[in-house]
């Protein structure tokens, strides 16, 4: 019997907010593996802000991903049938599957997932994508020491709350900016922040330079815009700003704002460098080994905020990132998900 495989294509390359009309949901037959590959049963999908950027056409860090195509994911999913020798039915693994119910795959960038370290989701929070990019994003390139003043913007969503978490843990003083009182209290209060500040309060350079009086060492931006130019306001001397994503641009349908006082970064003598997760390939196992070992300590905390719903959700569930509904990582668990 031909399995029905519900898929999620770009019907057309949004422009601000993405719309209903910029997605074509349907049903299609599932692909039958040939030698050399398997197919998944998706059950997770992880979902995150640059998977705005990926819709877009023009130059970036990936190719876009082309109209008429299923929406490029992470996800995690169980083998259901293989002519792989390296796979079998019942193996939970981790790919770049795409936002469909069955997707097949020749093993190329897919891992097992070790559920005796942490459920399924944790594997594509903590101690996936986004765990590795704060664990590289902090220590390789913003390489904090301990005593020094470290902000986090968007410090309540999947990378900045572990970024944070990590500085803190080095023996740094982690402020971090999110939007609303409770995601600053869970900063504080589970996490550990020294301090977060609630950019909706506004005047976020007075309050920063309240709570950062000797200035920021260490500025790990998710967010860009306003965030951005407020970091960069309160830099100290030898400062490092990592730039890791611009969720506040992603949407725009203007010119992207950039920092108009960079100069900043002269006067402080500091840098301002971008990374991208994927460069440091070679080096997840070394990450994940210590994300686990923090974890099993209780030195860090992982929150993941799982949806359950289906392929068709996606859209919504894209959409929830960007009206700040999520605290931690985002998931969709799909229908039937274990």
């Amino acid at each position: 019997m031909t399995l029905v495989n519900t898929v999620c294509r770009l019907a057309a390359r949004p422009t601000g907010l993405p719309q209903p009309s910029d997605w074509r949901v349907a049903d299609e037959p599932a692909a039958s593996p040939a030698d050399g590959e398997f197919l998944v049963r998706v059950e997770y999908l992880s979902v995150d802000p640059a998977m705005r950027t990926w819709m877009n056409a023009g130059r970036s860090y990936v190719p876009p991903v082309e109209v008429g195509e299923v929406m490029r994911a992470g996800g995690i999913g169980r083998v259901i049938d293989s002519r792989h020798p390296d796979f079998v039915a019942g193996d939970q693994v981790h790919g770049l599957f795409g936002v469909q119910r069955y997707a097949l795959s020749d093993g190329g960038g897919v891992t097992p997932v070790d559920t005796t370290l942490a459920p399924a989701p944790v594997h594509l929070g903590a101690l996936g994508i986004s765990g590795l990019t704060a664990y590289f994003g902090l220590l390789d390139v913003g390489r904090p020491r301990p005593g020094q003043t470290v902000v986090v913007s968007g410090a309540a969503g999947s990378v900045g709350s572990i970024a944070g978490q990590i500085a803190r843990i080095n023996g740094c003083r982690a402020i971090g900016i999110a939007g609303g009182e409770d995601k600053c209290r869970w900063l504080v209060e589970e996490l550990g922040f020294d301090a977060a500040i609630d950019y909706k309060v506004g005047d976020l350079r007075k309050r920063l330079k309240a709570h950062a009086p000797n200035g920021i060492d260490v500025f790990f931006d998710n967010v860009g815009g306003e965030a951005l130019e407020a970091g960069l306001s309160r830099l100290a001397h030898g400062a490092r700003v990592v730039l890791c994503g611009a969720i506040s641009q992603y949407n725009a349908t203007g010119e992207l704002r950039g920092p108009a006082n960079y100069m900043q970064l002269l006067v402080a003598r500091a840098s301002m460098t971008g990374f991208v997760i994927f460069d440091y390939a070679d080096r997840y196992g070394e990450a994940v080994v210590q994300l686990a070992t923090w974890l099993g300590s209780g030195e860090l905390h992982s929150r993941e905020q799982v949806v359950h719903g289906d392929v068709g959700d996606f859209p919504e569930a894209l959409l929830a990132l960007f009206r700040g509904r999520n605290t931690g990582k985002l998931v969709l668990a799909l229908d039937g998900a274990s």
